[in-house]
């Protein structure tokens, strides 16, 4: 029988995961076997820099702590799994999905994005979205359009009108 300070231990930990599922919009459920250590410690940091947390927890503990929370990530919970919880939505996703491209020994399993299961096709949609300022420079690009074809309609109706033109 497990002693009460390793129950204490195990409660407690599984009471941080309850917080961390509480404060994030995005939780990510990732297979790392395979990485080097220095390759894990450089996803972390990655992910500290946009506020996400990169964290590894027991199996039994994350499951328990998701079945509070009314998490269903049963299937996906076998072999060594990492959690990363954001508070945000998108770049989280982006530097996994960047990671596991370039690393075959990451491999994104499934996710909660905002309240919503995800799973990695989903996840894979959201990656492909572009960055926020990408996303300014499209909408900017689709206004100067408009704005450049009114002012080359607007040349020739004046250079119509300088021949005597009447339209």
């Amino acid at each position: 029988m497990a002693s009460a300070k390793n129950l204490k231990v195990k409660e407690n930990l599984v009471s941080e995961i309850n917080s961390k599922i509480d404060e994030a919009k995005t939780i990510l459920l990732v297979d790392y076997q395979g990485m080097t250590v220095a390759d894990l410690n450089a996803l972390r940091a990655d992910l500290k820099k946009e506020g996400s947390d990169l964290k590894v927890y027991k199996n039994t503990l994350a499951t328990r702590a998701f079945a509070e929370k009314g998490i269903k990530l049963d299937d996906y919970m076998t072999g060594p799994n990492a959690f990363i919880f954001s508070k945000d939505i998108i770049e989280p996703i982006k530097t996994i999905s960047k990671v596991a491209k370039a690393n075959d020994s990451l491999t994104i399993k499934a996710g909660y994005i905002d309240g919503s299961f995800a799973d990695v096709k989903t996840i894979n949609e959201y990656a492909s979205i572009p960055s926020y300022e990408g996303l300014l420079t499209m909408f900017a690009g689709g206004l100067i359009e408009h704005v450049r074809n009114l002012s080359i309609a607007l040349n020739l109706y004046a250079e119509n009108l300088e021949k005597g033109g009447n339209e």
